[in-house]
């Protein structure tokens, strides 16, 4: 009989078998998954019923901390053990009204607190543990801020302001958290009183000049205490350098020899008459004087130089040295710090805050930690290199209620625990080990030469250095360098190999940068530690000022909202008037005067001012500047206005008009790709510069550097302005792989 073969399925038949089997299994188990969780949730709902159904508390019967951040949290309750839960109420809990001054001017200046939006959820939860736990402990920061936080806390969670349970310590280590907690005190309510008056005296003057500005100039504008200072100060010398004239002088340098050695010397006088010299005709005078190559050596001092170790760093001091040599901005600075104060986790030696607490402005060490530096010191480089009991003494006005910053474990050296680190917490801790290491080593020393040498009268001053013992300067090495000038002997003679003169013309006075800018305020008593990274962060995003090469230059709107402060609130922008201020909330702070009686004595004089400047203000009349063009929707004409980026096109028939136009700027170079567009200037969400093509998006050329409209001869690539260190710009060929560049020009 014949075999009837069953013809072989396709391929494709197979896999759609296939898949239809798998769908069905992987529904199957779905449903299967599904049973087994309604039957474990239908469990649980009947445990908890059983058993009461109630959460349990992390803190039952145990004593609950509660601290401001996380992090913080984290470090402290691997040091306190089992016996404590430690939570963070995320900073503050309680603050004044947004929407309204929420201080009563007629009562005492009472603050009105509300409990801050979207904080219900975590309210909640500390009401709950603080009310299962055996006690409660507030560990906020050691500071007035920290102690209002506590107080607030306290009053939300009903706890007695006459109870032991406030606990401070200002570094994260083992030791220091365990010593705190066996002798907690009271709140502080003279602490508390300072903050308190600083912020009523911050919400009069934001919430009553504010709405002024906004009505005069534009809406969301405003007008602070130490901000309005600052903004005045950029302004005040943004104004001396407009107003600066150049004076020329002249310097002539000599290049002398003795033997094969070279050396330099300075012009210095005639006769022993020191002379300054103005212009060319001056100095050709004193070349006139010179007669060959022969110059006497007519004096020699030599001199034993000794250089104090710098003082170990305050907040300021950290924030200006991070703005200058690392190149962080002053928020970076605070956060990077707050990083090392709440602690990483160091391998083996477990979590553990890095340094002590970074919001201070005193320059004192406590006993043990100089007991600790000297050891570590002697035992690294030498007995002759500590200068252990040495008496730090603070500058005038400081509040010294916090050490300075340094390492909470000078044996935790940067190269023991770099791996531990990131790059940006690595460069920051090295510094402040390396200010407080050195801050407690000896003088460094130093051998000086100081060489008279001269002919027909003509003096040139020679001065040499050498280092003769490091001391601090083995840790910390500001940059000294050395000197070294020949064996010079009075009376014997050297060669002179050239005179160089050079024309030179006085400089304006720089604009302020962050840096420098922390230091003016410092020094004029405005501002505590705690205010600086906040104010420098308001002013630019008000767009009072800008960045530009890492200096504050004022913006127009920055300029008109000065005028009007300075014109009708002149005591905001004093400086001798805010630094008083500052030291009477010191006074509340040490329980010397009352918070109300600080805030009466500024708000009286304040209102009448305010009352003046709403009658008078109305008189101003802030117009739009005529763009000279209609508006291509409606036909109106265009005006100018200020806007938060600075000043833009829109349509004077607003708000029926809404068309508005960027202004651009043209650089008057040829767009480099399309050959076609003009290259104009632009910004970033962020208000970076950089250039662009004005035919976008038909053309989508970028770039961040300024291009200069040539070619590059040697790659034949667009050329590019490149800014330089100390100020000064240079040509460089766009394409990064060729090397070519031009004369730096300052």
């Amino acid at each position: 009989m014949p075999v009837t073969k069953t013809a072989p399925k396709s391929k494709s038949t197979t896999n759609t078998s296939k898949r239809t089997i798998t769908k069905k299994k992987a529904e199957t188990n779905k449903k299967i998954v599904a049973e087994k969780t309604i039957k474990k949730v239908s469990a649980s709902k009947t445990a908890r019923k059983r058993n009461g159904s109630k959460k349990t508390v992390a803190s039952k019967g145990k004593n609950l901390v509660i601290v401001e951040s996380p992090a913080k949290a984290r470090t402290i309750e691997k040091y306190l053990g089992r016996n404590y839960h430690v939570v963070a109420s995320i900073g503050h809990i309680r603050d004044l009204k947004k929407s309204t001054m929420s201080v009563d001017i007629e009562h005492n200046y009472e603050p009105q607190y509300i409990n801050i939006r979207g904080k219900a959820p975590l309210i909640n939860g500390l009401k709950k543990e603080a009310k299962a736990a055996k006690a409660v402990y507030l560990a906020s920061d050691p500071d007035r801020e920290g102690e209002a936080i506590s107080w607030h806390l306290a009053h939300i969670l009903d706890l007695p302001l006459d109870e032991n349970n406030r606990v401070e310590f200002h570094e994260i280590t083992k030791d220091a958290v365990k010593d705190a907690f066996k002798s907690p005190r009271q709140i502080d309510q003279d602490l508390v009183d300072a903050q308190q008056a600083r912020r009523v005296l911050d919400r009069l003057v934001g919430y009553s000049i504010s709405p002024i500005l906004w009505k005069k100039v534009k809406k969301g504008l405003s007008a602070g205490r130490v901000q309005s200072i600052a903004l005045k100060l950029i302004i005040d010398r943004e104004n001396e350098i407009n107003t600066f004239v150049p004076e020329e002088y002249w310097t002539i340098d000599g290049d002398f020899k003795k033997g094969t050695k070279k050396f330099s010397g300075n012009f210095w006088g005639i006769n022993g008459k020191k002379r300054e010299l103005k212009n060319n005709e001056d100095v050709q005078k004193v070349l006139s004087l010179l007669e060959g190559n022969d110059f006497l050596v007519e004096n020699v001092e030599k001199k034993e130089r000794r250089r104090n170790a710098p003082l170990p760093y305050t907040t300021s001091s950290l924030q200006q040295d991070a703005s200058n040599k690392l190149n962080f901005r002053t928020r970076k600075t605070m956060m990077v710090a707050q990083q090392l104060y709440e602690g990483l986790t160091l391998g083996g030696q477990g979590h553990q805050g890095l340094i002590t607490y970074m919001r201070t402005d005193s320059t004192r060490i406590s006993p043990v930690a100089q007991d600790a530096a000297t050891n570590f010191i002697t035992n690294t480089y030498g007995a002759e290199f500590s200068k252990h009991g040495s008496k730090i003494v603070n500058r005038s006005g400081a509040q010294d209620a916090h050490e300075a910053i340094r390492p909470s474990n000078v044996f935790n050296t940067p190269a023991t625990i770099a791996k531990y680190l990131d790059k940006d917490q690595l460069k920051l801790y090295t510094f402040i080990w390396n200010r407080f290491v050195a801050s407690q080593m000896t003088a460094a020393v130093f051998d000086t030469v100081r060489a008279t040498i001269s002919q027909n009268g003509v003096q040139f001053i020679a001065n040499g250095s050498q280092i003769k013992f490091k001391g601090y300067m083995a840790v910390y090495n500001d940059e000294d360098k050395s000197t070294v000038l020949p064996e010079l002997i009075k009376g014997e003679t050297v060669k002179k190999v050239i005179t160089k003169p050079e024309q030179h013309f006085t400089q304006p006075p720089a604009r302020y940068s962050e840096a420098t800018l922390i230091k003016t305020l410092e020094e004029n008593g405005v501002g505590r530690p705690s205010t600086y990274a906040p104010t420098l962060e308001t002013i630019q995003k008000r767009y009072y000022v800008r960045l530009v090469a890492k200096r504050f230059e004022p913006t127009e709107l920055g300029e008109i909202v000065n005028g009007l402060v300075v014109e009708y609130f002149p005591n905001i922008v004093n400086t001798e008037f805010t630094a008083e201020m500052e030291n009477d909330l010191d006074k509340v702070e040490d329980g010397g005067m009352e918070w109300q009686k600080v805030v009466d004595q500024f708000y009286k004089p304040f209102e009448k001012e305010l009352k003046k400047a709403e009658v008078e203000m109305e008189k101003i009349v802030i117009k739009d500047e005529p763009a000279g063009f209609d508006c291509d929707v409606c036909g109106h004409p265009m005006v100018i206005k200020l806007g938060r980026f600075g000043k833009f096109y829109a349509c004077s028939n607003f708000p029926e008009c809404r068309n508005t136009k960027a202004i651009v700027k043209q650089i008057g170079v040829t767009c480099p790709k399309c050959h076609e567009g003009q290259v104009i200037e632009r910004k970033t969400k962020r208000n970076r510069i950089f250039y662009g093509c004005d035919r976008y998006p038909d053309c989508d050329f970028t770039s961040w550097d300024k291009p200069v409209g040539r070619d590059c001869p040697k790659s034949g690539h667009f050329l590019v302005e490149k800014k330089v260190r100390g100020g000064g710009k240079q040509v460089v060929c766009s394409d990064s792989e060729c090397d070519y560049q031009e004369e730096k020009q300052k």
